[in-house]
């Protein structure tokens, strides 16, 4: 949930900045943006929300926009070094000698609640106003049922000259109705114009001409979907005042650019006409919901005094003003393109795996995670087929925490940190929360028990770089280590599947991750849990525990007997009870023993 806050914020300040800076723009460069340009140039606010659905992959896009949410999000998890060294923290031990399931508490600075309640008041605004965005468009549907057909014929032909003039080919329904005081134009698919039942008596076939060439100037403009997109940007918004501002300058950019339009297609005498045609709808809006979709030539006294003026001293666009608009377009243009990605962290997030399902059989075995939200992945290597139980959450990215110490110890032997023969770490006499950390440790004993320092030592010995490069090298998980080096991989930044945690113990098994075949040997020597000759259990136990409370369990491995090699991944999550490695071993022995595989 805080990841969906976190994200939410960036995005709100990349669309904020845009705002900001488009206010700006029409501010500074008033004289130098022609009135539609004015208009349009609103339309960069939905780059944003188009950019959230883009394949970035397909671009190969996808890491730079990863290495961007690396620098930009954060983590508030920090450990709690003392109370680690007071040996305060939670501890589990695993119902084996062979590995211990030791795991230091990360504090969270900002409770859990605070970050439901925040998403919970997000989702009510929008529900709200997407109840708004529904009775809006119900008493749309109550116009049109309202409406009869105009059978004036001198009417319908004005209004099919208007088309002509307005260069509209499409079929425009027009209707009168006795529930509106001005003309109004709505519908995106089916365009619509309404006006009021005694509008045949009270105006001049020329006064409806203008009305005609105003509602269908916004038809052709496309301002009806302007409309619905700029609404889909305030239900995200929705607690964003400067969203609701621009949506409030955005409806009088438009009524002004809609006249602009209109202006061109008249002569001189046609301006006067026109603004009187105006004058006699001041005042007169609707004053209803239903405003919001559907646009019209009245207005309120403010808006229509700035209307006028802006008549009384249109002037027809110069090629120079026009050159200056598009370079105020193109200015934004790269602006967007530089902001856009922090926007496009939302649809991009890296917290779910893309798994194909292939050979795959999905199963229920929620009574063996009684009390647990979790996940059981099965890989049976030699029919290539998967296993598996729970498909959103073996797809669902979590920290790795200790189960991660398989690939540090690996990287360290590759890189010639350590060897098979000289694997020893001096402990530097620190007292640490667990006493079987207070020692050297070979690569062996440190992976049976857990330490964490030894492992934190190999990782910088090889620093951030190495360590980028291996883990890009085995694409594991979001690959994902910023922050502090000791601790990413700790219910911080770094996070895995359990389908990744599954595929990457196959190929390290079997040796596809080019890797050295000693080290990989050395490696799996470390994990043997359990030999009774007719099969051999490897595994490696991980707890996540954050403000003293043991939130996430892992239990990865692999069983060969004979042939046949079997990779499996049970991860557990806090539902109300501890969430520890330990917990997560006993769920895996279980099935794997009801499966009849070990």
């Amino acid at each position: 949930m805080d990841v969906v806050i976190q994200q939410l914020l960036l995005s709100t300040i990349a669309v904020s900045l845009l705002i900001c800076t488009i206010l700006l723009l029409k501010k500074l460069l008033t004289k130098h943006l022609s009135v539609k340009a004015h208009y349009r140039i609103w339309l960069f606010l939905f780059v944003p929300l188009l950019a959230s659905v883009l394949p970035w992959k397909f671009f190969g896009l996808s890491e730079g926009l990863q290495s961007l949410q690396s620098l930009l999000t954060f983590s508030d998890k920090t450990m709690s070094h003392g109370e680690a060294i007071s040996g305060a923290t939670a501890s589990q031990e695993a119902d084996t000698e062979i590995m211990r399931d030791f795991s230091i508490s990360v504090n969270n600075t900002t409770p859990a609640i605070v970050h439901d309640s925040l998403f919970a008041v997000w989702m009510i605004g929008m529900i709200v106003c997407l109840g708004f965005f529904f009775y809006s468009n119900y008493q749309i549907s109550r116009l049109k049922k309202s409406a009869v057909t105009i059978n004036n014929t001198r009417v319908n032909e004005l209004l099919e000259e208007c088309k002509q003039a307005v260069g509209i080919k499409r079929k425009i329904i027009l209707k009168e109705t006795g529930l509106i005081t001005t003309p109004i134009t709505f519908g995106v698919l089916q365009p619509y114009i309404l006006v009021p039942t005694n509008m045949q008596e009270a105006f001049t076939i020329k006064e409806m001409k203008y009305v005609f060439l105003h509602e269908l100037t916004h038809h052709r403009n496309k301002d009806m979907l302007v409309n619905y997109l700029m609404w889909i940007l305030q239900i995200v918004y929705w607690f964003n005042p400067l969203v609701w501002y621009s949506q409030k300058r955005l409806r009088m950019d438009r009524e002004l650019a809609c006249d602009d339009s209109v202006l061109n297609l008249l002569d001189e005498a046609g301006y006067l006409e026109y603004g009187h045609t105006i004058i006699h709808f001041a005042g007169n809006k609707q004053g209803k919901s239903f405003e919001l979709f559907a646009s019209g030539i009245g207005g309120t006294k403010k808006q229509i005094k700035q209307r006028i003026l802006h008549i009384a001293s249109f002037s027809k666009e110069s090629s120079l003003l026009k050159w200056k608009s598009k370079a105020v377009y193109l200015f934004l243009s790269v602006l967007v393109l530089c902001i856009t990605p922090l926007t496009t962290v939302l649809a991009t997030s890296n917290d779910v795996f893309h798994f194909n399902g292939k050979n795959t059989t999905y199963e229920d075995l929620s009574s063996y995670f009684e009390g647990y939200k979790g996940s059981f992945v099965l890989y049976d290597a030699a029919s290539e087929q998967y296993q598996i139980y729970n498909q959103e959450r073996s797809k669902k990215r979590v920290s790795p925490d200790s189960t991660y110490k398989i690939y540090s110890g690996l990287f360290a032997l590759e890189a010639n940190v350590i060897s098979n023969l000289e694997s020893e770490q001096k402990w530097n006499g620190q007292q640490n929360p667990y006493k079987e950390w207070d020692k050297d440790h070979n690569l062996s004993s440190a992976m049976r028990n857990s330490v964490n320092w030894y492992f934190q030592n190999l990782d910088k010995e090889l620093g951030r770089q190495q360590l980028h490069a291996y883990f890009d090298k085995i694409n594991y998980g979001n690959k994902d280590i910023s922050g502090d080096l000791e601790n990413y991989w700790m219910e911080s930044t770094l996070k895995i599947s359990p389908i990744e945690q599954v595929q990457l113990l196959h190929g390290l098994s079997e040796n596809k991750l080019g890797f050295k075949a000693e080290n990989v040997q050395t490696i799996k020597d470390t994990l043997l849990l359990d030999d009774d000759h007719n099969s051999q259990l490897y595994g490696k136990t991980g707890t996540g525990t954050i403000n003293e409370q043991d939130v996430n369990g892992w239990f990865v491995g692999f069983i060969e007997k004979g042939k046949h090699s079997y990779y499996f991944a049970v991860n557990i999550q806090n539902n109300g009870k501890e969430a520890s490695g330990s917990e997560a071993m006993k769920i895996a022995k279980q099935i794997l023993k009801d499966k009849k595989l070990y």
